[in-house]
């Protein structure tokens, strides 16, 4: 219990709604505490993102078939973390992102383990055994990763050489190194004849705990190693694909140019031009539309690949190596066959933002190109607007004269029947000599204002 001469921490009140899963999460995952000998069986379940089914209840699905089978609760669907003593195994299950991990681990005794310490003999005793084949075949289309390993002691480890442990692997391939100061790994990242990757770690010295860093450190490096792989097939089908853009690509800029060349020798063509440009430019348009398709379709799985790319790398670097004089350690092994997949799939991304890159700057190139010319069409259209308003202008001068006339007899009519109105009332008005004498003045005032009707017109 607390001192009560110490203040307690409400953390109904005091504490952020975060900090205790927080503090949480660095201790949700601990490494399994092994105690020589051990046998263990480790599987990774992959979980397609495309399926009906959210990540996490298909992860959580296996588990808890298995755990109905025992009769053991299943923990809660949110749980991310599984740890349970089943009496003849115990079972450690993680769930991550795009897959969940089941650990099987039964504990041998010594006696029975080491007559069986040599050839591949070794693997017979797994506590697969205990697991229900109902339950392996509903994995079908799921595992990504199957190992076995063998954790024995250095009273074994003594009695074997390379050419017994050659014999355990089945294969002309084997690595292996010394590692975790005390431990011996021995490996050829093959899938054997029964479906599953072999590993043997052998405890010449490890200190409480080390047993089950060094050996999860080994089967995260597995798992993470057939994560990072899952690019490399995307990555070369893309190849093909950028390929063929790359092609299609350099047709269009070859016709680009040839466009160009056209519309500045030939006179007239500019319709023309453009009309290409825009048949141009619509097939540029679905270049980047393939491309950003397959950036949609691979950046996720191409960053996952790099991110877990990069757990593999940094696992080794815990493991701390030391070489087995003639065998070839598993950093060395990573780097000659993993990394260079790797670089594959990274190579590919960086082509695929290349090619990405030159085809909008492509379009903007052809987009300029189009928008000039189509600048330059306008231009015309506004000249040859204002070369129709200016002749419109002239005739309508021409015609000024013809109205001030039509305008001025018009009046003068009116003005007649005036005089004639003025000389039936018996007034000595003579309606000839009337209009005669103001047809001048009529003519001169309709021309005037005439002008000043234009002369407001033209300052809106």
């Amino acid at each position: 219990m607390a001192d009560a001469s110490y203040p307690v921490i409400d953390s109904a009140t005091l504490n952020h709604p975060l900090r205790i899963p927080l503090a949480a999460e660095i201790h949700s995952r601990p490494f399994l505490k092994l105690d020589t000998p051990e046998y263990l069986t480790h599987f990774a379940l992959f979980t397609d993102q495309h399926t009906h089914q959210t990540l996490h209840e298909a992860q959580h699905r296996a588990l808890h078939d298995l755990c109905m089978y025992f009769g053991v609760p299943a923990p809660h669907e949110l749980a991310r973390y599984f740890f349970h003593n089943f009496g003849r195994f115990r079972l450690k299950w993680e769930c991550h992102t795009e897959f969940a991990t089941f650990t099987f681990v039964e504990k041998r005794d010594e006696k029975m383990l080491w007559p069986l310490v040599s050839g591949p003999r070794l693997f017979e005793h797994l506590p697969l055994q205990h697991v229900p084949h109902e339950w392996l075949a509903g994995l079908q289309g799921k595992v990504i990763v199957a190992a076995h390993v063998v954790l024995d002691n250095s009273s074994a480890a003594a009695a074997v050489n390379i050419g017994e442990m050659r014999e355990v692997f089945e294969g002309d391939m084997l690595v292996g190194s010394h590692a975790g100061n005390g431990g011996v790994i021995w490996t050829d990242f093959l899938i054997q004849p029964d479906g599953f990757s072999r590993f043997v770690v052998r405890d010449i010295g490890l200190r409480e705990f080390q047993a089950g860093r060094l050996v999860g450190r080994l089967l995260e490096i597995e798992t993470y190693r057939m994560m990072a792989l899952l690019a490399l097939p995307q990555a070369e089908a893309t190849q093909p694909l950028l390929t063929s853009v790359e092609k299609e690509l350099a047709a269009l800029v070859v016709a680009m140019e040839h466009s160009e060349a056209v519309s500045d020798d030939a006179d007239g063509s500019a319709a023309t031009s453009t009309d290409a440009d825009q048949i141009l430019l619509h097939k540029i348009t679905n270049l980047a539309a393939r491309i950003e398709k397959l950036s949609v379709g691979n950046c996720y799985r191409f960053a996952a690949s790099q991110a877990y790319f990069k757990l593999v790398q940094a696992r080794i670097h815990e493991l701390r190596e030391e070489r087995i004089e003639g065998i070839p350690t598993l950093a060395e092994f990573m780097g000659r066959r993993l990394t260079p997949a790797m670089n594959t799939c990274e190579s590919v991304l960086r082509r695929q933002e290349i090619l990405a890159t030159r085809i909008a700057r492509c379009n903007d190139l052809l987009r300029t190109r189009v928008g000039i010319e189509q600048e330059g069409q306008n231009r015309k259209i506004l000249e040859s607007l204002n070369a129709r308003a200016l002749q419109q202008f002239r005739m309508q001068q021409a015609v000024e004269g013809l109205s001030v006339v039509a305008l001025s007899y018009y009046l003068l009519g009116l003005i007649g029947y005036v005089g004639k109105a003025l000389k039936a009332a018996s007034l000595p008005v003579n309606p000839d000599i009337l209009t005669g004498a103001l047809a001048p003045l009529v003519a001169l005032l309709v021309w005037h204002s005439l002008r000043k009707l234009h002369t407001r017109l033209a300052s809106f």
